[in-house]
Order: C-alpha cells, then sequence, then structure tokens
C-alpha cells in the first residue's frame, strides 16, 4: 500500500526518510504520552544531532477531534513547516495525517468526510510529505486512506477519507512498541483482530484482502498472548506490528458492527476503540453467524484451532479476552451508556453497510443491550 521501512532500531534512519521525501522542516505529530518517552527522545536527539529543524504538536486525545486537528493545521502553516512525522498509536496517525492533508485545503474538515464525491474535489497539489511511525500494533494507520476524528458539535466519530491520507512512508520499527503496558498491547491487539475479522467476513468479492487478513488473524492466535505476557519479545512484538498494517490493508474490503457498535461509544463516551471492538467481537460473531459460519469453519481449519466450527471459533474468542484481561461486558467498563441515542449512531455508521448480514434499529440496539448484559 505504501513503502515500508521495517525492522528493529530502523527509527534512527528517520533522517533519512525525510531527505528522501525531501521534507527540511517537518512538525512531529504525536500524544503527550509518548513525548515523554525515552524512544522519542531518541527520535529528537537523531533529528537534533542532523541539524533538523523541527516543531513538535502534542495536543492530541485519544479520540481525536476536529479542534485537534484544526489546532495542528494553524501550526503547521505558521511555522511553514513542509511535511509530517506522525509518531504514535492510532490518534497520533489519525490526526497527523489529517492535518498534512487540511493544511492544504480551503474547505472545512468535515466537508471531506466519507460520503459521496466531496473527495474528488480535494487540493491534491503539493500536498505535505508524511512519515509514518506506529507505536503501538492496532489501528493500522499507516496503511490507510483515512483517519478517523470526532465532530465535537455532535459527538460523532467521522471517517475522512481521501486517497492521498495514505502516507508516503512508513517506518515499522518494533522496538518502539516495547514499552507498550499490557492492557494497552491487549487492546490494540485485538483491534488489529477485529480488523482482520471483519474485513474477512465482508460482503464483497476481493480474495486478496481475505488472504491477508486471514494471515492476519494466525499471527493474532500465534504471537499476541506472547506480546501482552513478554513485552520485549521481539517475534511476538515485530509479527503484531506487521499484522495491524495487514488489518488495515484488508478492510479496503470493508468492517461491519463491530465497527459500527464502537464508534458511537468511541465517540460519545470517549471509550477506547480498541477495547470496545473487543468487547463486541463475540456478540456480533453471534448476530451474523448464519451467514459466516462456513467461512469461520475454514477460518478456523486454517489457524489450527482444536475445535475446528463456528463455536470452537467464538469458544476461542473468549477465552483469548480472558487471558488479555479484556472486560466481557460493557457493564464492567462502569459507565453509563444511552443506547437510544447510541443505536441510531452505530446504523448511520459506514461501517453498517459492509457488515455480511443486514441490520435494523431494533437489532443494533439489542446488540448494545446483550454487550451490556452479556447476552450471549
Amino acid at each position: 500500500p505504501t513503502p515500508i521501512w521495517f525492522g528493529l532500531n530502523r527509527i534512527i534512519e528517520i533522517d533519512s526518510a525525510l531527505k528522501e521525501l525531501g521534507i527540511t522542516k517537518p512538525l512531529i505529530v504525536t500524544d503527550p504520552q509518548f513525548a515523554e518517552n525515552d524512544s522519542f527522545k531518541k527520535i529528537s536527539e537523531t533529528l537534533d544531532n542532523k541539524s533538523i529543524q523541527y516543531s513538535i504538536f502534542t495536543e492530541i486525545k485519544g479520540n481525536p477531534t476536529g479542534k485537534n486537528v484544526t489546532d495542528g493545521v494553524a501550526k503547521f502553516r505558521s511555522e511553514s513547516h513542509d511535511g509530517v512525522i506522525a509518531i504514535g498509536g492510532g490518534s497520533s496517525l489519525d490526526a497527523g495525517k489529517a492535518i498534512a492533508f487540511m493544511s492544504s485545503q480551503s474547505e472545512n474538515l468535515w466537508f471531506f468526510e466519507d460520503i459521496g464525491d466531496n473527495w474528488t474535489k480535494a487540493v491534491t497539489e503539493n500536498l505535505p510529505k508524511v512519515i509514518a511511525v506506529p507505536t503501538t500494533a492496532g489501528t493500522g494507520s499507516e496503511t490507510g486512506r483515512a483517519s478517523l476524528i470526532v465532530d465535537e458539535t455532535n459527538l460523532t466519530k467521522k471517517i475522512i477519507f481521501h486517497p492521498s491520507l495514505l502516507p508516503d512512508l512508513v517506518i515499522l520499527d518494533p522496538e518502539l512498541t516495547f514499552t507498550l503496558p499490557p492492557h494497552l498491547t491487549a487492546a490494540t491487539g485485538m483491534d488489529a483482530f477485529a480488523h482482520c475479522l471483519e474485513a474477512y467476513c465482508a460482503r464483497g468479492f476481493h480474495p486478496m484482502a481475505d488472504g491477508i487478513a486471514v494471515e492476519g488473524i494466525k499471527n493474532i492466535k500465534d504471537h499476541l498472548i506472547t506480546a501482552y505476557k513478554n513485552s520485549s519479545d521481539k517475534i511476538a512484538r515485530s509479527k503484531m506490528l506487521v499484522t495491524s498494517s495487514m488489518g488495515s490493508t484488508a478492510f479496503q474490503k470493508g468492517l461491519g458492527v463491530i465497527h459500527s457498535l464502537s464508534h458511537p461509544i468511541n465517540a460519545v463516551n470517549d471509550i477506547h476503540h480498541g477495547l470496545s471492538n473487543a468487547i463486541f467481537m463475540p456478540y456480533v460473531l453471534k448476530f451474523n453467524k448464519d451467514v459466516i459460519e462456513d467461512r469461520i469453519i475454514l477460518l478456523s481449519k486454517y489457524i489450527e484451532l482444536e475445535d475446528q466450527s463456528f463455536d470452537g471459533f467464538l469458544n476461542w474468542v473468549l477465552k483469548l479476552r480472558k487471558d488479555l484481561s479484556i472486560p466481557h461486558t460493557l457493564r464492567d467498563l462502569n459507565v453509563e451508556f444511552d443506547f437510544e441515542l447510541l443505536s441510531p449512531m452505530a446504523l448511520k455508521d459506514p461501517s453498517t453497510g459492509p457488515n455480511p448480514k443486514d441490520i435494523s434499529l431494533d437489532e443494533m440496539k439489542q446488540l448494545y443491550i446483550d454487550s451490556y448484559e452479556g447476552n450471549l
């Protein structure tokens, strides 16, 4: 999907990446937590030693907002930057991509929501180049053509789409994920799992996406628990980081109701996206069972589950979540949810269309209720 530099300690080549893309004064977009990380200090020292001018923008929420992007664009323009280094989890990557893209636009951010053909009206000449450096293994934003941004005016999470949002170069350095704490390793890993699983089950014919998704799920089975238990396991961290990129590549085919349910509570209740995907996964699998059972059986055989049936796959998902200390229900989050508000938002979400099974408003609400009460 885009040039990828993969390997341990590849981040020290960040100056070479800038040179390759002709960036002389980058804006570094990252989250406040990673900006205090020793790995980030290594990056800034590399740039300082090469006398590269740069600024740092860290005003990014866990679910980035339109204001985060607008503020970033203002800084980019006022300081005459000519490129972006987006470093961090999905929030930082989504924000960094959007900042670079919007720095050249006259329309506002929401004009480019993934509805209709507005994306064709974007200014695409001389767009700033973007280097994406993920530090979590989940969202795969580094290989995606969209950014998920919260519209604060109505608390909706919107997909901002344009092919030019695909970063120009990606550095996948597994060492940058070694300091990721277990709960985030679990949540982001389950996010990658949800991307692969929903892409595999989505409507449509796309055997290349299916193949990538299936291989990604096998990586999840073989390496997520190891990465969770041993944060510095080089093989597990490497496999999970690659799987994250694979998931976002595969879901160009489409997603499904796991994401439809997640996006509203990410925006309204500020729940971590990977965590919500993990909670919703078994309930959506059960809802879709009658149209995906044959595909899940084939998947179970490929990843070599002991019980190669739909129920065997579902039980494996439940055990995986338990081993990762993922809550079984929304109730376990100790947050109040307004399902009357959330259900219509989920139904309208762009991820609903590719779901392998049609769903009504009442069924969407019932999925929220089942996920809250633990009805499987």
